[in-house]
């Protein structure tokens, strides 16, 4: 399959990252979140986000061909999705290890991120790798115009005292 390298993003990795976020989005959200938001996130729409968000995305590639990749917000690991040929591979777990890094390397205490409450395959991956559930709470997800209320779990990773090995 190729050694995994992980990056920052570069132009020539936009329709990669948007046609891996649409699909990978669609797999975890339809019907997890309210169709108001659905609607919101047509092809069109991970293209432009995906082209705007570049500066914060690192990715993660295997034979030179990009496998998945992570976003940041500030402190929030915003969006961390992969191929589906990737997925059990252990390049999601490579990507959250990168994006804890770059957190707390950016002065954060450390990192969270929402997930939606019906998405239980997120939730399982994220406690596997050490991050916290603290519960419920109503998330606000931008869409033009606006914002769409989803439901969601919010879960804490490790701050800098608690870095990992090979992050």
């Amino acid at each position: 399959m190729g050694q995994l390298e992980l990056r920052p993003a570069g132009p020539t990795d936009v329709d990669a990252v948007a046609r891996i976020w649409r699909d990978g989005w669609a797999h975890a959200h339809l019907g997890n979140v309210p169709d108001a938001l659905v609607d919101a996130r047509t092809p069109e729409s991970f293209d432009q986000r995906a082209r705007e968000r570049l500066g914060n995305t690192t990715v993660a590639s295997l034979g030179g061909t990009v496998v998945g990749f992570v976003m940041l917000d500030r402190d929030q690991v915003d969006h961390l999705y992969l191929d589906l040929s990737a997925r059990g591979s252990g390049v999601g777990a490579a990507l959250l290890r990168r994006a804890e890094r770059l957190v707390t390397a950016a002065g954060h205490p450390g990192p969270w991120l929402a997930v939606a409450t019906g998405n239980t395959g997120a939730r399982r991956f994220y406690e596997r790798q050490g991050w916290v559930d603290e519960g419920r709470f109503d998330h606000e997800a931008p869409v033009p115009g606006g914002s769409v209320v989803v439901d969601c779990h919010r879960f804490v990773g490790p701050g800098p005292e608690d870095a990992r090995v090979g992050a």
